[in-house]
């Protein structure tokens, strides 16, 4: 089976934003927090042992922001989308350790977080894939 991907028109374009907005929300909020609460973002990195916090702090603050505005303008989209899911992927494995908790509700909470990053991950891939292969046929 083969179609093709052609964002045209009113409709396609409001889907396409809302799908880049979906995606990016918690990074665009998370940034934003970050950049307003620098110190609770410092406090974040050290908890999760990024060493020195205060530069992982600045770094997480730019990539958050900018990749998101990569992907939300269209401005080498494949890039913000790589970069995001690089970084959800890594970040999870950092944060989300579901399998070194005890079995209970903590460990399931924090096993379904980590499920649903890998899927934010796998988001943020097709958004790359989608960017760079516009305009040609995908036989699936």
């Amino acid at each position: 089976m083969s179609f093709r991907i052609e964002p045209d028109g009113v409709l396609s374009i409001v889907m396409f934003f809302i799908a880049h907005l979906g995606l990016c929300a918690a990074y665009i909020q998370g940034g934003l927090v970050k950049l307003t609460d620098f110190p609770g973002a410092v406090a974040e990195m050290a908890h999760f042992r990024l060493s020195p916090p205060v530069l992982f702090a600045v770094l997480v603050i730019v990539l958050e922001l900018v990749a998101s505005a990569m992907v939300m303008t269209g401005f080498l989209r494949w890039l913000g989308a790589l970069t995001l899911a690089g970084f959800t992927f890594l970040s999870t494995l950092i944060a989300l350790r579901f399998w070194e908790r005890p079995a209970g509700e903590a460990r399931h909470a924090e096993a379904n977080a980590f499920f649903e990053h890998l899927g934010l991950t796998g988001g943020f891939l097709l958004v790359a894939w989608l960017d760079l292969t516009r305009n040609s046929s995908v036989s699936l």
